[in-house]
């Protein structure tokens, strides 16, 4: 059986690397941004827990169907997580 030619391989070398800074688009995030971002996530799961421990117990919980404490819960949080797409 013939034998297969070897190859030479040739060194594999990277892309050339951009050695220059980038520069960040705009200024950082003010700091109520960032109270506001953490603090609708922490309400929603606030909101969550309570219903689940003492929903029973809370009138205005009550008078509300589980659906809709959940879309409060998960609605808050929701609107924390998208806003992190803005952070800085």
């Amino acid at each position: 059986m013939p034998k297969s030619k070897v190859r030479s391989k040739t060194e594999y070398t990277d892309a050339a690397v951009r050695r220059t800074p980038v520069k960040v688009k705009g200024t950082p995030t003010p700091r109520w941004y960032l109270v506001i971002m953490f603090g609708l996530m922490l309400l929603g799961l606030a909101w969550l827990v309570v219903y689940y421990i003492a929903g029973e117990k809370i009138p205005f919980m009550m008078e509300l169907e589980t659906w809709q404490n959940f879309a409060i819960g998960f609605g808050l949080a929701v609107i924390g997580l998208l806003m992190t797409m803005r952070w800085r």
